[in-house]
């Protein structure tokens, strides 16, 4: 079950896919890590996608991740008495606390921390931005507004204000309460939606405790100014385009997508490129080939991941789906002109920093190495790793299962089960012995070990070996 490529796929689990047989199936096809998202489906639906899961994982005899994506706050309208209005632009109303159902002069906003952040000539986006609205007079109860452009506005429409940090926690009471169950679980991965700010990352690290790893979903625009303070919280990110491109205008998402995976890379925290990747294959059994070009371009730029939503949980065609993202990205990784192409996204290693490391990846340029063996007990030693990106592939051998799992989501790693060696001999065994049992060298080619002393510490890796993948023992001959 070794990937053909470097760079993994995330798939949400939905009506159409948690089923046992086709998690399995989805897994096989080349999926790396299941979503479980939060916003749809019960307590009880997500329990029994994970145990799909697991039976995968261990029918398959490889690490497979679990991604708990929480919803995050949802600000919206309150309802209208006649449940739609029409507007168009230059119509102007009054949005209020008072929740009597509204009609085309009013209607209700039950969120006082927007207005209080709102100031006159904001923006404000309703229905994912079908709606644009200006903001005129207000006060902390009440804002009058005039449409910029739209037609219609219905009951419980969304609200998005780009211009202004809502001071609103980025957990509800029910994001605590998914939290908790998903911990509960067993999941591998946490996502926070609607991040705006390094707290509201702090905040989900401390009620998680270390039990899961921590990914924070970049979709609002204040993010972005914070972006290097909130990575400083952050196991993995998450460049969420759906949202983003709710409150960004559509030339501006692209940029923000490579400040992201740039950023994130440079750091060595994992990047997920996600939303509408394959969107068309919702319904139809092929992308269209901008869709196609879309991927390819994640995987140019030296995502670790990309990820699928409607196209597994709920389209006609999830297998399709996984498989030809499967192809697209093989064939990207292909190409004579795609390392060049993502190492142009990376700044280089800091050498007086991360030596070791750097004499690794230089090493796994030689012709005659097969692959890189590293052992780690928390993943921090595979991460640096995979953050230069080297084109040789990266076992990653580590007893702890949690270990395993969260690496599941990084590049070009192949994480693995493993006892814990307790002396440099039996690191070396270890790493030639597993390198070919895995299918990653050959008997006789040279690996490159990365290990860290004292033997089974968490800490960076001190170790730097070279070895060769034994031959095979020759036959006595027969008398």
């Amino acid at each position: 079950m070794n990937r053909a490529r470097r760079a993994r796929i995330v798939a949400t689990l939905g009506p159409a896919s948690r089923a046992p047989g086709t998690v399995k199936a989805l897994a096989q096809a080349g999926v790396d890590v299941f979503r479980l998202n939060f916003s749809h489906g019960s307590h009880d639906d997500h329990a029994a996608a994970l145990k799909a899961v697991r039976g995968a994982e261990m029918a398959l005899q490889r690490p497979l991740g679990v991604l708990a994506d929480l919803q995050g706050p949802k600000l919206r309208l309150g309802r209208f008495a006649n449940v739609e209005i029409a507007v168009k632009p230059g119509h102007t109303m009054r949005f209020d606390l008072d929740p009597t159902p509204g009609d085309e002069t009013r209607v209700q906003m039950p969120h006082p921390e927007i207005f209080k952040a709102l100031r006159p000539g904001m923006l404000l986006l309703l229905d994912d931005g079908r709606v644009r609205l200006r903001v005129g007079e207000r006060s902390d109860e009440w804002a009058d507004v005039t449409v910029e452009s739209g037609t219609k506005l219905s009951d419980r429409k969304g609200v998005a204000v780009p211009d202004a940090v809502i001071p609103v926690s980025a957990l509800t009471p029910k994001d605590r309460e998914d939290l908790a169950f998903a911990l509960r679980l067993g999941v591998d991965w946490v996502a926070l939606s609607f991040v705006q700010k390094p707290e509201d990352m702090a905040e989900l690290k401390q009620l998680v405790k270390g039990q899961a790893a921590c990914l924070a979903k970049i979709e609002k625009p204040a993010a972005l100014t914070d972006l290097e303070a909130i990575l400083d919280y952050c196991d993995g990110v998450m460049v969420a385009r759906g949202d983003l491109g709710v409150e960004m205008d559509p030339e501006e998402v692209p940029v923000a997508q490579k400040l992201i995976v740039r950023a994130a890379r440079n750091r060595g925290v994992p990047v997920i490129v996600a939303t509408q990747m394959l969107e068309s294959m919702t319904s139809a059994p092929a992308p269209t080939r901008a869709e196609a070009t879309d991927v390819a371009n994640a995987v140019y730029e030296g995502a670790d991941a990309l990820m699928l939503s409607a196209e597994t949980a709920s389209g006609d065609y999830p297998l399709e789906a996984v498989g030809i993202m499967d192809r697209i990205m093989q064939r990207v990784e292909k190409d004579p002109l795609w390392p060049t192409l993502m190492a142009s996204e990376h700044l280089g290693i800091d050498e007086d920093v991360d030596a070791l490391v750097g004499a690794a990846r230089k090493a796994t340029d030689a012709p005659s190495t097969a692959c890189v063996v590293a052992f780690t007990t928390l993943g921090g030693t595979a991460r640096r790793m995979s953050r230069e990106r080297p084109l040789k592939p990266i076992l990653v051998l580590t007893p702890n299962p949690n270990t395993a799992r969260r690496l599941a989501l990084v590049w070009g790693l192949e994480p693995r089960l493993g006892e814990q060696p307790d002396s440099l001999e039996a690191v070396t065994d270890d790493a030639v012995n597993s390198a070919v049992k895995f299918g990653l060298a050959q008997p006789g080619q040279r690996i490159l070990i990365l290990a860290g002393t004292p033997f089974g510490a968490p800490g960076a890796a001190n170790l730097l070996r070279l070895a060769h993948a034994p031959q095979p023992k020759a036959k006595k001959p027969r008398r």
